[in-house]
């Protein structure tokens, strides 16, 4: 591996790093696409910095991004507020008008700069080390992973000192106003985090890649956990891992590596979103169909437990007053009596004690809707697991 190689993945990762962190709470938050408008609507507050410094190497450049980032997300809440529109048509309104004017003025007075529409919207991390920072005659590696690295090492700053405050005004913002912080000061400062590495990344891998590194990995990881340290740990090891593994899927396939890396993000979320244990697609229609299975065996349960005569409790009854077709009866009755919940003799349903106690429970949480009661009962019976 050469030195080129080893830089790009380098980058990347501290790209995916700085990203994952707020991309968490921005997905926690319903606030991802704020990413996408964010991303593009900083490119006027780029063109403005750059007029007043005539340098793109400011540090100005990074300051006036951030606060065109949060400027977006005032306008987007203001526009919101108003309750004439909903978020998305907010969104979708504010960014195409600041990146537009930030267009509108690179063609007409930076035509001829490296403020080109390709460059800030796409990126390449295949020329990232090619623009070094030295002291004197010493190389001390690309200027992107400096830049990555301070601002990926700012953001774990901030979150290991502002941990508390801002999971409790992520979840909670009543409750974190009532213990005397901001929410909206933790908000906004969110936002100028969120735009500081958009900015950040720009140069290196551009604003499309920017975005998926700020969701992705953010999504893929709620799905597999509930806990907020675990999220963040996990978003910023697929962040991570696209980046490295996409480096070289793009070698071997000869294609670009921001593409490749997305496209990596986008794998590892199709899998989680197939296969996560709990929200995962078929974890869901597993659950639906023991839900269906748990409603029909209750609806059974409390017909039996109402009706004494006989010919309310013939298996034949299923079928010609429940409606069920004789697959699903034979179903239904098969796990009701592994459960021991009924008893069948010369085709007539009797409930056992036990099956008469979920009846009555049951009956008990249609009428008074206490879910600890049902979920209590549910843990006795392998039907309901």
């Amino acid at each position: 591996m050469i030195y080129p190689q080893l830089e790009i993945q380098i980058i990347a990762s501290l790209v995916a790093i700085a990203c994952a962190i707020p991309g968490v709470f921005l997905v926690l938050r319903k606030m991802a696409m704020i990413s996408d408008a964010i991303s593009h609507s900083i490119l006027l507050g780029i063109v403005i910095g750059f007029f007043i410094t005539t340098d793109l190497n400011s540090p100005l450049l990074i300051l006036f991004a951030a606060l065109t980032g949060v400027l977006t997300v005032v306008l987007v809440e203001y526009i919101q507020k108003t309750a004439l529109v909903k978020a998305d048509t907010a969104i979708g309104l504010v960014f195409p008008a600041l990146f537009s004017i930030g267009i509108i003025l690179i063609s007409k007075n930076a035509a001829d700069i490296h403020l080109d529409i390709d460059a800030v919207l796409l990126g390449e991390l295949a020329f990232a080390p090619f623009e070094r920072i030295t002291a004197g005659t010493t190389d001390l590696g690309p200027k992107s992973m400096w830049t990555m690295g301070s601002i990926a090492v700012l953001i774990l700053i901030l979150l290991f000192v502002f941990f508390k405050e801002i999971k409790l005004s992520t979840f909670d913002p009543q409750l974190a106003a009532a213990m005397g912080f901001s929410p909206a000061l933790l908000h906004y400062g969110l936002m100028s985090v969120s735009s500081i590495t958009i900015v950040g990344a720009f140069d290196a891998v551009g604003a499309i890649l920017v975005i998926a590194l700020i969701i992705a990995p953010a999504a893929t990881a709620y799905l597999l956990t509930d806990n907020l340290k675990k999220m963040i740990g996990l978003s910023m090891f697929f962040g991570v891992t696209a980046a490295v593994s996409g480096y070289w899927f793009a070698g071997w396939m000869d294609v670009s590596i921001a593409g490749s890396i997305a496209s990596t993000l986008g794998i590892f979320f199709l899998i989680s979103f197939l296969t996560a244990p709990k929200k995962g697609f078929i974890a869901v229609l597993v659950r639906q169909r023991k839900q269906r299975l748990e409603v029909s065996m209750i609806s059974l349960l409390l017909h039996l437990n109402r009706h004494t005569e006989i010919s309310e409790r013939h298996r034949d009854h299923l079928q010609e007053h429940i409606n069920w077709n004789p697959a699903k009866a034979n179903k239904i009755l098969k796990l009701a009596k592994e459960n021991d919940l009924l008893q069948e003799k010369n085709n007539v349903l009797t409930l056992t004690n036990t099956g008469r106690l979920v009846a009555e429970k049951s009956l008990r949480f249609i009428l008074e809707n206490k879910d600890d009661d049902m979920e209590q009962m549910k843990k006795n019976f392998h039907l309901f697991r």
